[in-house]
């Protein structure tokens, strides 16, 4: 193969690939002699009837573990990237490269000292670009070159070669070495399996020396040192020499292959005899009666027996049927044997019609939902409805939910609580780093150690072909050569196909239309369209402060006081040490770190009662927080109320749930430059990029000079540098801050915003509306300026939000910055009157 790809990391390689370049523009400088029919800076090579120019300066191809003779044709892999770009430029100019072998196969990035200097000039013959980015290339070896110089040239090597022909040379002497060395390499052929027959026919009819030789070196079966050493040999006398050396050391050791291999296969047939004899004695002791010949036909009878309890479908028990009469005709010790009884077992040992009774007393499935979770209304009122529908039909297929939010929320444990609640078993199937298909479908019967998917294997588990699967974080599925497990589980979240789920380890149906299907996922964008098109999402936002209180009394604090080993007497947790630690010791969407927080606070006071200390209720004050778990790791994020000149607030949403995010535009002397820093990605760089441009066809209206900006910088900063920012929804919120700093008036601190923005000033409708309403919320925003298409998104607001925050569409940014800005006056007319921006009504 001549390489593999290798990933690289941009910015350790970026910085070292320029240093080397300078390295390795002239590394090294050897004289030759120009060879006949050489022109300046032009090789021309003939053979046969062709005749080949091409330039002395051709793009090296490095080789892994391939040494490439002339009159060779070979398929090469090629992956890496400088070794892909010399492919392209070959193909792009004479198709015509210089490849050469790597001393060490392993160097994934090899410099001139690791390459041998003496090569082949190849001719590319075909070209396939795959998929993954590499190429398949097909090459045709011309004539031996030996590298007179190695070059960098911007994104790959070249060489300047000199070709290096074998001289021409007759004579009985070369006549009786060619001989010979067709006589060795017919023996060798006959003895080595793994080169063709066909190989000895293309061998005999070469009459030249020089040909011959080099067809000979290129299929030999030896270590690249030994086939460079016949590619460097000085003439065709010297390589014949050479190959009858190789040739006769090689017979040797195949013939001890051989000689080894007829000792193993006689070993085999014996052991086989063995088996055969005592395979027969056992029959004749079981005529006789005696014991020790009835164990086959009871094991058979074992797993006829565990068939007929299974209650299979008829084609499943005639399938099952048909593979123990295949066992029972077939050495119990043998390989094949064990395959077969592992399948039988697994046909019988899954609920093919065990099923649990559902619990359709709908009061009491919703007290258990509410007794396990605060909140999630509209969970619950899902699962109630399809227990409605089931109750008053009798049949109905179950749903396939996926639960949509940020960690902590309790997507996972909501789907133990459903299993509870219903009265099904419960199974949870993590398919976070699954990469194979296999994992999905399972392995097919021919594979050693193969067995079914997970989904069968948790069916198994469950004991009943009715319970709630969960499958958790769907989002973190990958893929790779192995298949994609997110097209596999198309068919298993398809209400519509998954009663024929086909296992590849199974290869029968299985009906997975009562299965409860319920799936969890942080974000939906890393899932398949075709894959969330099947499931019914239902996004679980992050709580509010008055929701996690109140979780963390009913639920997070009498959890962590039995897990401490504590009683309800012994510590006392009031209400405002809770608000603190949710403000200054997590900042989250959900409560994971707030159950961590109250653990620690648990396990303090467990110490104390251990060690005798503890003489009454411990109470946990707001003040000894510090002294408890150490000094507040965040700070209030409510924000500054005093005036701000360019400086904007945005909304963001993450994975986590919703965020404040501060934007910070700057003034200075310059020459017309946009600066953008925070680790923002392209989309954001592109909405700066849009709101300088709508600040500049717009500074009249803002009482700016035609060409203000050609004697300014304009630098714009989101705060938080270390974590990377992308999305076009903080476009409005630069264009406010820009348009601040640029006219020197001051932003509402309490104002916070969301929308994209385009050149003319249009604001579009954005993402994530509920999680960031919930972060402006907890920030302390009075108002919200949202883009009017999202109208439709408030509703879904939780009512303590917007009861708390106003919430104003705008359709331009004429009404954001008349919300945005502290104006002493109004501001100036646009050509065509603008829309008025309107409030949400709670």
């Amino acid at each position: 193969m001549a390489s593999k790809p290798t990933r690289r990391k941009a910015a350790g390689r970026t910085a070292t690939r320029s240093a080397r370049a300078k390295s390795r523009a002239v590394v090294r400088e050897k004289p030759a002699s120009p060879e006949k029919g050489e022109r300046a800076g032009k090789l021309t090579l003939t053979r046969g009837d062709e005749t080949f120019t091409f330039s002395e300066r051709l793009p090296l191809l490095p080789l892994r573990e391939v040494v490439m003779f002339p009159y060779m044709t070979i398929p090469l892999l090629v992956g890496r990237l400088p070794s892909i770009n010399a492919v392209e430029k070959a193909a792009a100019r004479d198709r015509v490269l210089f490849v050469t072998a790597q001393k060490r196969g392993d160097v994934a990035d090899p410099q001139h000292q690791e390459l041998f200097e003496t090569g082949t000039i190849v001719r590319v013959l075909q070209l396939f670009r795959l998929p993954d980015g590499s190429m398949r290339v097909l090459v045709e070896g011309l004539s031996r070159a030996v590298a007179k110089r190695f070059q960098w040239s911007n994104d790959f090597y070249t060489v300047t070669a000199a070709l290096y022909p074998d001289e021409i040379t007759v004579g009985p002497e070369v006549e009786a070495l060619q001989r010979n060395t067709l006589q060795m390499f017919q023996d060798y052929v006959h003895l080595n399996r793994r080169i063709p027959d066909e190989v000895l026919a293309t061998t005999a009819s070469i009459a030249d020396p020089s040909q011959l030789s080099l067809t000979i070196a290129s299929h030999l079966q030896v270590k690249v040192p030994a086939k460079q050493k016949l590619l460097e040999a000085p003439g065709t006398v010297a390589r014949l020499q050479l190959l009858a050396e190789t040739l006769a050391s090689e017979l040797e050791i195949v013939r001890l292959e051989r000689k080894i291999e007829g000792q193993v296969r006689s070993q085999v047939h014996k052991n086989q005899k063995e088996f055969y004899l005592h395979e027969q004695l056992k029959a004749i002791r079981k005529e006789l009666g005696q014991p020790g010949g009835g164990d086959t036909s009871n094991e058979v009878e074992e797993l006829a027996t565990a068939i007929r309890k299974a209650k299979m479908p008829k084609e499943v028990r005639a399938r099952a049927m048909k593979e123990l009469d295949r066992l029972s005709r077939m050495s119990f010790m043998s390989p094949e044997a064990t395959v077969v009884r592992g399948y039988i077992d697994w046909l019988t040992a899954l609920p093919w019609r065990v099923t649990t009774k559902d619990d359709l007393d709908i009061g009491n499935v919703q007290k258990v939902l509410d007794e396990d979770h605060f909140g999630l209304e509209k969970v619950k009122d899902r699962i109630t409805e399809y227990l409605s529908v089931l109750k008053l039909t009798g049949h109905n297929k179950a749903p396939i939910l996926c639960f949509v939010g940020p960690p902590g929320v309790g997507k996972t444990s909501l789907g133990k609580s459903i299993a509870r609640s219903i009265g099904r078993r419960f199974v949870r199937l993590a398919l976070g780093g699954v990469r194979d298909e296999a994992e999905i479908r399972g392995h097919r019967r021919t594979y050693i150690g193969s067995m079914p998917g997970r989904i069968i294997q948790g069916l198994r588990r469950a004991g009943s072909r009715n319970p709630v699967f969960l499958l958790d974080e769907i989002d973190k599925l990958g893929s790779d050569f192995r298949g994609d497990p997110a097209s596999a589980l198309l068919e298993v979240l398809d209400p519509e196909q998954n009663h024929t789920f086909a296992d590849h380890y199974l290869e029968v149906d299985f009906d997975l239309s009562t299965v409860l299907f319920i799936c969890t996922a942080n974000s939906l964008y890393s899932i398949p369209p075709a894959l969330v098109d099947r499931m019914e999402v239902i996004r679980l936002p992050g709580y509010l402060e008055t929701e996690k209180l109140q979780i963390a009394r009913r639920f997070l604090l009498p959890k962590q006081i039995a897990a401490a080993g504590l009683v309800e007497g012994d510590i006392h947790v009031p209400d405002q040490t809770l608000r603190d630690l949710m403000a200054g010791y997590t900042r989250e969407a959900g409560v994971r770190s707030l159950e961590r927080e109250i653990a620690g606070l648990c396990r303090k006071v467990a110490k104390k009662k251990a060690e005798g200390s503890l003489e009454k209720r411990m109470t946990i004050s707001p003040q000894s927080l510090g002294k408890l778990i150490g000094p507040r790791r965040w700070l209030d994020t409510n924000v500054e109320r005093g005036s701000r000149v360019g400086v904007a607030n945005g909304l963001a949403w993450t994975e986590t749930g919703g965020d404040l995010l501060t934007i910070e535009v700057s003034i200075l002397p310059g020459k017309g430059d946009l600066l953008l820093t925070g680790k923002l990605g392209d989309v954001m760089r592109e909405s700066g990029q849009a709101a300088m441009s709508y600040a500049r066809s717009r500074a009249a209206q803002f009482g700016l000079e035609r060409w203000f900006h050609r004697e300014i910088d304009v630098h714009v900063h989101v705060p938080e540098g270390a974590m990377p920012k992308d999305g076009p929804s903080a476009g409005i919120t630069m264009a406010t801050a820009l348009v601040s700093a640029l006219t020197g008036t001051p932003t509402r601190a309490d104002v916070a915003m969301t929308g994209e923005i385009t050149l003319r000033g249009t604001v579009l409708p954005i993402g994530g509306l509920n999680e960031k309403a919930v972060a402006a919320r907890r920030a302390g925003m009075k108002t919200v300026l949202v883009p009017r298409a999202n109208e439709k998104d408030i509703a879904e607001i939780p009512r303590e939000v917007r009861e708390a925050v106003e919430f104003v569409l705008v359709d331009d940014m004429d009404q954001v910055l008349d919300r945005a800005l502290q104006r002493e006056t109004a501001p100036k007319e646009t050509e065509a009157p603008a829309r008025p921006a309107s409030h949400y009504a709670h």
